[in-house]
């Protein structure tokens, strides 16, 4: 109920299912899976850097971990480009994202999982997870993440007994 306006299109977890074993590079390039961020409640995204909708989203993603990560939250924007990493990082420099992590996943392994979960139609896709590794609510294409309406979305999430 909390997904208004500019953010309306974030769709309730239907089945309620657990995300936890996800998996990704860290910002070193280890491998780690969601379950390693447990006790945050997380916004995930998947970017790359050929798809439109995803670099135009990416400073409003920057602006939201700015205003609200910490200890209780962090935005997760996962790069799935395939090959090296050279043009997401040259991409996130060049556009002056100062507060994401880099995280990656270079084999859409991550990607191809979440569409056999039917969360994801293409990208970017983003997913609201608990603190404990549970989907909240899941999107298709982009969104005002800076915006009133994701602020008060995170909100609601990071809200006790969430």
């Amino acid at each position: 109920a909390a997904a208004t306006g500019e953010v309306a299109a974030m769709l309730p977890a239907d089945p309620p299912q657990s995300l936890a074993g996800l998996a990704f590079n860290d910002p070193e390039g280890r491998p780690m899976t969601l379950a390693s961020l447990r006790d945050k409640v997380l916004l995930v995204n998947l970017w790359a850097t050929w798809c439109a909708p995803c670099r135009a989203e990416m400073p409003a993603l920057d602006a939201l971990q700015k205003q609200k990560g910490s200890t209780d939250f962090e935005v997760v924007a996962v790069n799935v480009d395939t090959g090296g990493d050279e043009k997401p990082k040259k991409f996130l420099a060049e556009i002056g994202i100062e507060n994401l992590a880099y995280y990656r996943d270079n084999t859409l392994g991550l990607f191809n999982e979440l569409k056999r979960r039917s969360l994801a139609l293409g990208l970017p896709v983003t997913l609201l997870v608990d603190r404990d590794g549970c989907l909240l609510a899941h999107m298709n294409g982009p969104a005002e993440w800076a915006g009133e309406d994701a602020g008060r979305l995170m909100e609601t999430a990071l809200a006790p007994g969430t």
